[in-house]
């Protein structure tokens, strides 16, 4: 089993269903700027689904190379979207304390990910 070919599937389902539930069922109970943030978490959240769709794509070869990138915008998306949501949710204002950590996770990735690159031979 490809597990960052699953992860994607798993995250871009997650992450269209958290897109639908914030456009139709929050509208009438969550005020706009909210709705906002829910927006926000979502978007990240679904785009890189994308970024990590790609690198299990990329990895189909069997090579560990994107492991870690995946791993990263995996947790990054975890906290950074899944905190909005969560404060969206519960209006709990201390979960706002997790979403920079997650923002920083998903910055390292794209930065392990760069450097990943550079390293790689072309052709290989």
């Amino acid at each position: 089993m490809n597990r960052s070919l699953f992860t994607a599937g798993l995250m871009g389902l997650t992450a269209v269903a958290a897109g639908a539930f914030g456009a139709h069922a929050l509208q009438a109970s969550v005020p706009p700027e909210r709705i906002q943030v829910w927006e926000t978490a979502a978007q990240y959240h679904l785009i890189h689904s994308v970024v990590i769709l790609l690198l299990a794509l990329q990895s189909s070869d069997g090579a560990p190379r994107w492991r870690l990138p995946v791993m990263g915008f995996t947790v990054g998306v975890l906290l950074f979207s899944f905190s909005l949501y969560a404060l969206v949710l519960t209006d709990i204002t201390t979960l706002a304390k997790v979403t920079p950590l997650g923002g920083l996770v998903l910055m390292a990735s794209w930065c392990a990910l760069a450097v990943i690159a550079l390293k790689s031979v072309p052709g290989k």
